[in-house]
């Protein structure tokens, strides 16, 4: 059976349809037995569906529904033509004034939800017919919104005198609606009675009325702010009556989450001083602070919060976002308050059972005494140990545990273990444990409570204590300096390989095996450490203590290891790329020519068994591609190197296409071979596989591969690029890429869009999951480069529209 909007539809449908006279002429829909049948039929299914308008506005148009509640005008003895704001309701038959509320609580409820932005829908294949009848309800769709806004005024006018009632009324059911359609004279006169048809209380009335008009004066308040508080008036009756009565009636239903939001809303934005409830609202308090500058006040709040947990942990994150933004676009003050309420989420999140957030690990990369302190504050006033749970005193004391199993400064620790909060929180036993595990994880280290003295005061002598000297090669960033360290302590023993004493001492594996094949411990040692605490220095971009290690460390290999000598020449040509584009790059000024020479040295090199790092070839690519050396990378490059370093083959592909740009025919065709790596690269192998029931399945494998790189690598590659014209075509091709897809509800637009290929020959291989995730991803990149590019931001509004 088709469900009751379904059969409103058809029998207005039909009641509607126009007739053509004998000289062929269309003449509107007779008024005759058969079209009153079907219009009560429809009648009669809405009352089925007590006249609920959420139901019948979720899943009618427009037109349909006009239609509807004009038909329930017209059966309800309402004077066509006559003006609603001139009719005196009290006067009325209950029915009859109902069926004027429902119509006028309609008009203003479509016209609140027109101001709504709605996602257009993508058309199918054109067929006329179709396009035609789309076509036609849009046009009468908007003359009935042009009509109701016009008539806007007179629908708030009639609500507003509907509250001043204050009197049960009547809605017809289908008994009354059967009794209207009888012979005048077989009518006893009880639809007229205070008694025919479904009772609606003058309290659902007031609340649902309230309701509608807070929500069409809220809407008015964006051109005029004195209507808000209209709105709140409205809002906060409503809320009353909600409580009173509950959210759900015979014939409406109120979003009480909607309704809250409304009420925050209108709070918000029509603050006084003299609103008590509006003063005890922390939203407003909030919103407030952040206006005013009073940041002092804001953690206060949320502060206080941690005991009561009463704002929503979105809310608080959004509140945190927006300082940080704040914080990113250069005011330096807000980087101590950005911290502050992170800890107070991050407390919070602890309380609630929710995994700590990312932002709160990055803010604690660099602990100090003053972050700890307000730290054990905020854990201090966020739990009151009389009277709180086991379970929430156990999840304190495990985020206090673990907080001091990630710290390396024993100072900080013993600043947390020496707490109160701690002590109550930890058993002795447990406390013990911890202590346990922390000389467990630093075997080597001297965990004395007092601070190392700077090992440019200790004097390297055979007498220093040897887990001192391995403090003080852990800290030290002069390669001369740990020279001497590794001297000495090879000189106290024999029996130690003193690389491995850090866990974060990091060498590749390519290199690693070459290093640690050195014979001389004290060499292997001091390479690997000069090595290692270089790559280091590069990645935190401390790029002159950087330069330093490397120098040291090429001046010891070159003396008895060719092979470590390229090596390092060509991590000091990463290192000085690095330089650069931190540097006099990023101000626009371009590479001398001795380091654009060294970067096409290293791509054209030829030294056989030399390691290698893909990421110095991907890096030099992308550096060539930035500074635009697009006929190099054309013309120039060798062949062999194309065809065996696929970062060779994808800058190539991109220098040739950015350097043909606009040129139709030419673009076209080196777009085409990009077009086709990419479309490689996103694309997934497919295999079938026999399951335990015998039936054939599909197994998709993503980030196969099938291209030259796996997705993941070309994304890592783009992101290395900066050059305007170079991230606009990859941008544009993805974009492409997304639009091929089959089902896809928008077309994404883009620039330079017509020089890819409009079609895929195996469009069921390429993962568009991935693609449209790409797309996303490298458009919010570009706009880290660039955020007032005008090609770039339409590429993100059609993604997210």
């Amino acid at each position: 059976d088709p469900p009751p909007v379904q059969l409103i539809v058809q029998f207005l449908e039909q009641a509607s349809k126009p007739s053509v006279n004998e000289q062929n002429q269309v003449q509107p829909p007779p008024d005759n037995k058969r079209n009153r049948i079907l219009k009560l039929l429809a009648l009669k299914v809405a009352a089925h569906l007590k006249w609920d308008l959420d139901v019948l506005e979720k899943s009618l148009s427009v037109p349909v529904l006009n239609m509807l509640l004009n038909e329930l005008l017209c059966i309800s003895k309402v004077p066509p033509g006559t003006k609603h704001v001139d009719v005196d309701l009290s006067s009325l038959p209950p029915t009859t004034a109902m069926a004027i509320l429902l119509y006028n609580r309609w008009a203003i409820r479509t016209i609140v939800q027109s101001s709504f932005p709605v996602k257009q829908v993508k058309p199918g294949p054109p067929q006329l017919n179709v396009m035609s009848q789309i076509q036609q309800e849009k046009e009468l769709t908007e003359n009935i919104l042009k009509v109701l806004k016009e008539q806007a005024a007179d629908s708030i006018l009639v609500l507003e005198g509907a509250l001043k009632l204050n009197k049960d009324l009547y809605v017809h059911t289908i008994r009354t609606l059967d009794l209207l359609a009888m012979e005048p004279g077989m009518v006893n006169g009880e639809t007229e009675c205070s008694t025919a048809g479904l009772k609606i209380s003058a309290e659902e009335i007031q609340c649902q009325v309230c309701y509608d008009l807070g929500a069409i004066y809220f809407q008015q308040g964006s051109t005029n702010a004195a209507v808000h508080e209209n709105a709140k008036e409205k809002f906060f009756k409503t809320k009353e009556l909600v409580a009173k009565n509950g959210s759900s009636s015979l014939h409406f239903t109120i979003d009480e989450e909607r309704l809250a939001g409304y009420c925050q809303a209108c709070g918000v934005l029509t603050s006084s001083s003299d609103d008590a409830s509006q003063q005890a609202t922390p939203y407003s308090q909030i919103h407030s602070c952040m206006k005013s500058g009073n940041y002092q006040d804001l953690v206060k709040i949320f502060l206080e919060d941690n005991l009561t947990l009463s704002l929503p942990v979105q809310f608080r994150q959004s509140v945190l976002r927006e300082l940080f933004q704040k914080a990113q676009q250069g005011n330096d003050a807000l980087d101590e308050v950005c911290f502050k309420v992170c800890v107070c989420n991050t407390v919070c999140d602890v309380l609630q059972g929710q995994t700590i957030d990312i932002q709160f690990c990055q803010l604690f990369l660099k602990p100090s005494k003053e972050k700890i302190d307000f730290l054990l504050e905020v854990c201090s006033r966020s739990i009151n140990l009389e009277d709180a749970s086991e379970v929430l005193k156990r999840k304190m004391a495990a985020f206090l545990k673990n907080l001091c199993l990630g710290l390396e400064d024993l100072q900080l620790v013993f600043m947390i273990s020496s707490h109160e909060l701690f002590i109550k929180l930890l058993k002795d036993d447990e406390r013990k444990l911890l202590i346990d595990q922390m000389r467990k994880r630093s075997p080597r280290i001297n965990l004395c409570t007092k601070p190392v003295t700077s090992f440019y005061d200790i004097p390297a002598s055979a007498s220093v204590n040897i887990g001192q000297l391995e403090h003080q090669l852990i800290l030290s960033v002069d390669p001369w300096r740990i020279r001497q360290i590794l001297i000495e302590l090879h000189g106290m023993t024999s029996e130690r390989q003193f690389w491995t004493i850090s866990n974060k001492w990091e060498v590749p594996n390519v290199y690693g095996n070459v290093i640690l094949g050195i014979k001389d411990n004290l060499t292997r040692d001091l390479v690997y450490i000069l090595m290692a605490k270089g790559l280091h220095c590069c990645a935190i971009k401390d790029f002159v203590h950087a330069k330093q290690l490397f120098a040291a460390c090429l001046e010891l290999v070159t003396e008895f290891s060719p092979k470590l000598r390229q090596v390092m020449l060509n991590e000091m040509l990463l290192l000085d790329i690095y330089t650069h584009e931190a540097g006099p790059g990023v101000s626009g000024e371009r590479p001398p020519s001795d380091l654009i020479s060294r970067v096409r040295g290293y791509l054209e090199m030829r030294v056989p068994d030399i390691p290698l790092r893909q990421v110095i070839a991907e890096e030099c690519v992308a550096f060539l591609l930035n500074w635009r050396e697009n006929e190099y990378l054309t013309m120039q490059v060798p062949l062999p190197l194309v065809q065996t370093n696929p970062y060779v083959k994808l800058g190539q592909l991109l220098a040739a296409t950015c350097k043909e740009l606009p040129g139709p025919k030419e673009s076209r065709r080196t777009a085409k071979d990009l077009w086709e790596v990419v479309v490689q690269i996103c694309s997934v192998s497919n295999q079938h596989k026999r399951g335990n029931d015998g039936r054939v399945s599909l197994i998709k494998h993503r980030e196969s591969t099938l291209g030259i790189m796996y997705r993941s690598e070309l994304l890592s590659f783009i992101k290395k690029l900066r050059e305007p014209l170079v991230l606009t075509t990859i941008l544009s091709l993805f974009v492409k890429l997304h639009n091929v897809r089959e089902d896809i509800v928008n077309d994404i637009a883009a620039e330079h869009i017509s020089i890819w290929p409009s079609s895929i020959p195996n469009l069921q291989s390429v993962d568009f999951e991935a693609v449209a995730v790409t797309v996303k991803e490298l458009v919010s990149y570009a706009l880290t480069i660039n955020a007032n590019n005008h090609f770039w931001l339409i590429i993100q509004a059609d993604i997210y529209f």
